[in-house]
């Protein structure tokens, strides 16, 4: 199966706290937000801002920031991101949006009152035509901007502004430390939920030690970001390759049967037969199979990877074609 093709052009605008070159994104209405992982309550707060669009007769875009805000205000934490900016971007295209705004968060913007964010920026270097917030967002210094603060001002200014109240998913709000803890503890098929699909990564093919091939199961072998907060072990996955989608199964993790270092994504496609190297390819995780382990021998560490691919089988075809949708950026 190939990849959905997108039906319209994605714009993308940049800039920062000195200005915005917003291009045909000019008085968008715009979705403000993180959007890591572009969860369901995200796509709440989108919905809202396509609706007030189509509403006024105007485009709707994203606007965001990077890095992550908590990257810059606290660089000593650890953020697992759920989604780089390309692949935020690409879920983003594939929402309805006509675009997104990427603003540069830095002092200069970290330093921007909430007053200046909405007079300056919005109003001003964007001269948008409406705003959606969820309900829990805060902007400008010391994070003083609150969506009521938001509809004050929008009002003030002469732009509407939609206020998206908490999405939950059996009683609790869908966010994105939920989605990441859902992850960190393996729970592949909630994180689904509380995305709307399955949460994937991206990677070019780099070599490895040809171990797998040496046991029958050759892998794709991808290095994930170091803040990758994937519980280490073994997952039902369905990738991109080119545009084409394949079934497989995958083991994230340190290798303990082998050398116990750093962790790594290896990739076995049930249907493939070539050479991935140097290629960038998209893994989405649809189930949980077991955790990493050392075994005995590798004659048991191999029937546990046929075991392996077996419930990979078994676990895809009860997820029928489940694929994160993504547009070109």
């Amino acid at each position: 199966m190939s990849d959905p093709i997108p039906t319209k052009q994605f714009h993308v605008a940049r800039g920062g706290a000195q200005g915005i070159d917003s291009g045909p994104l000019a008085g968008a209405v715009v979705a403000i937000g993180n959007f890591d992982g572009v969860h369901r309550g995200h796509r709440a707060v989108i919905g809202a801002a396509l609706t007030r669009a189509r509403q006024l007769g105007r485009k709707a875009a994203a606007l965001t920031f990077t890095p992550h805000p908590r990257l810059f205000l606290r660089p000593q934490d650890t953020l697992f991101e759920l989604s780089d900016e390309r692949n935020k971007l690409r879920l983003l295209a594939a929402t309805g949006l006509d675009g997104a705004v990427v603003m540069r968060f830095d002092a200069a913007l970290a330093a921007t009152s909430a007053e200046d964010f909405v007079a300056r920026i919005l109003a001003g270097a964007l001269g948008t035509g409406g705003a959606t917030i969820g309900f829990d967002f805060h902007f400008g210094k010391n994070r003083m901007g609150s969506p009521g603060f938001l509809a004050e001002q929008g009002a003030r200014l002469g732009f509407a502004v939609d206020v998206v109240p908490p999405l939950e998913n059996e009683g609790r709000p869908v966010s994105s430390g939920a989605v990441r803890a859902a992850l960190a503890a393996g729970r592949v098929v909630e994180a689904t939920e509380l995305l709307g699909a399955p949460w994937f990564v991206s990677g070019e093919v780099i070599h490895g030690d040809k171990r797998g091939g040496e046991l029958g199961f050759p892998t794709a072998n991808l290095k994930l970001s170091p803040s990758c907060g994937l519980k280490h072990g073994i997952y039902a996955v369905r990738t991109s390759v080119a545009g084409k989608r394949h079934d497989g199964v995958a083991s994230f993790g340190r290798r303990p049967m082998f050398d116990d270092g750093a962790p790594l994504l290896e990739v076995f496609l049930f249907d493939f037969d070539g050479d991935l190297y140097g290629q960038t390819v998209d893994v989405a995780f649809i189930g949980w199979i077991r955790h990493e382990q050392k075994f005995e021998s590798i004659e048991a560490l191999q029937r546990h990877m046929t075991s392996d691919a077996a419930q990979a089988h078994d676990a895809l075809q009860r997820a029928s074609s489940a694929f994160p949708l993504l547009g070109d950026i």
